[in-house]
């Protein structure tokens, strides 16, 4: 027999005999995604459009007793109930230890799930169980750095930044991790293989993408212009960065920090409320049409670092009325697990921690959060329409949002007394329904507006 040949029949005697005894081996596990490796589970048909998103944050670490993905799963009807559809996993990686403060954001194995969450089954499951409810889960990627004792330091010490004289350098002053050197090709390319790999393997909708600032934007142009090639898939792209350059890359979202700190500043310090619609203006002008930014009253970061959103904005009144501002005024609205029944504490996300979110509190808290949503879901107006600022006022957020079938007025008390809002003649002495109860509602020439109230109209 030719060589050749020879060759060929025993390797596929061995494929053969090995193939047999790996039969039911996962087809994914160990593996590097390869061209044309095969979708696990079924990619979902259903992802929104960037401006119908309602985004929620999981902490898995605090999110139950069990502090697994488990957990999780077992409150998605919770989650789905509030009219969540797109939830957004803090990093479900291990850990480092070298050097290491607990902080998720230093990731060991990319490729690995965090055992203190379960297993690889586990997040396919929990990715399943919320498909099943019609919502979309992204995983955070930790692009810009490593943990000390992930194995690219001793396997490919070139895929990190190095001073003169060899020494690998952390980023910003996050000395509990190792800063990645995007001049190297290919630690770029294994850095798509694992964005690949988890959409793949766990069947995920997209990722958060941290201090997406602190990464090439042309790395970034080229990572979702893959992602979005996989076969039937719909790609949700989340930076944490406020670059706008990013829109270039192709990225859905962007993390609204102009708009935050100017709400803060109307809340804490009583400026008036036209900053934000410059920020507003400001933050969309020269933008891609269906980008967006997002929008939040508290987040991971400003949680354990700031304050809860219940001090920052005076009250849980003064919390209920900045949601509101964020949910109508323009952008995409985001929730912190515990947000929604008004969590009193700070929220620790670094290991270790015995804090476990109460769910038990303020249920009216979450009923009123829910009304919230809603009515979001319901408007075209609330979500795409022309938006027109009324006024002007130093207290009072007033605005409309139309489109050609819906008009929606909205009036938001920022302060913490009673205001008496003299309305525009555009409003004035009209016609509407409560955006809330659908009870008639005839406006006169003004409205007395209690201490962090809003009010939402409809015709």
């Amino acid at each position: 027999m030719n060589f050749h040949l020879l060759k060929i029949y025993l390797l596929s005697i061995i494929f053969l005999i090995t193939g047999a005894c790996n039969v039911n081996d996962d087809p994914f596990e160990n593996d590097i995604v390869e061209e044309g490796a095969q979708q696990y589970g079924t990619p979902l048909g259903q992802v929104p459009e960037t401006s119908e998103i309602i985004m929620y944050e999981v902490n898995p670490l605090v999110f139950s007793p069990d502090r697994n993905f488990k957990g999780v799963q077992n409150r998605l009807d919770e989650i789905a109930d509030l009219g969540v559809n797109v939830i957004w996993l803090m990093p479900i990686h291990p850990i480092g230890e070298e050097k290491g403060i607990g902080s998720p954001y230093a990731v060991r194995d990319f490729y690995e799930v965090n055992s203190r969450y379960g297993t690889l089954e586990d997040l396919r499951e929990l990715v399943s169980e919320a498909h099943a409810r019609g919502m979309a889960v992204i995983l955070d990627l930790v692009a810009n750095h490593t943990a000390w004792d992930n194995e690219w330091l001793s396997t490919n010490r070139s895929w990190y930044v190095q001073d003169e004289a060899g020494v690998v350098q952390f980023p910003n002053t996050w000395q509990d991790v190792a800063e990645l050197n995007f001049d190297n090709p290919a630690m770029r390319k294994e850095m798509i293989e694992i964005m690949k790999y988890w959409v793949l393997e766990a069947n995920v909708d997209g990722y958060r993408c941290d201090h997406a600032d602190g990464v090439p934007i042309d790395f970034w142009t080229d990572a979702i212009a893959q992602l979005r090639n996989l076969p039937d898939r719909d790609i949700i792209m989340f930076a944490e960065g406020g670059n706008k350059g990013l829109f270039a890359a192709d990225f859905d979202m962007i993390f609204g920090w102009n708009f935050y700190h100017n709400l803060k500043e109307v809340f804490e310090k009583g400026d008036p409320v036209d900053r934000l619609f410059s920020a507003q203006e400001e933050d969309y002008s020269n933008v891609p049409a269906d980008s967006h930014f997002l929008r939040f009253t508290t987040n991971h970061d400003d949680n354990i670092y700031d304050d809860v959103p219940q001090h920052i904005f005076n009250s849980q009144e003064g919390a209920m009325a900045a949601f509101v501002i964020t949910s109508y005024l323009g952008g995409v609205p985001m929730l912190y697990n515990g947000q929604e029944v008004g969590t009193p504490e700070n929220i620790p996300f670094f290991y270790p921690t015995d804090y476990v979110i109460d769910w038990s509190i303020n249920p009216q808290i979450w009923e009123e959060y829910k009304a919230v949503i809603d009515l979001r879901k319901q408007s075209a107006a609330i979500r795409n329409g022309e938006l027109q600022a009324l006024g002007p006022h130093s207290d009072i957020v007033a605005f409309t949002k139309s489109t050609s079938e819906e008009e929606i007025l909205v009036l938001v008390n920022v302060r913490s007394n009673a205001v008496n809002y003299s309305l525009p003649g555009t409003v004035a002495n009209s016609s509407w329904l409560d955006g809330y109860s659908q009870e008639p509602v005839d406006l006169g020439e003004q409205v007395e507006m209690e201490a962090y109230s809003y009010r939402v109209f409809k015709r």
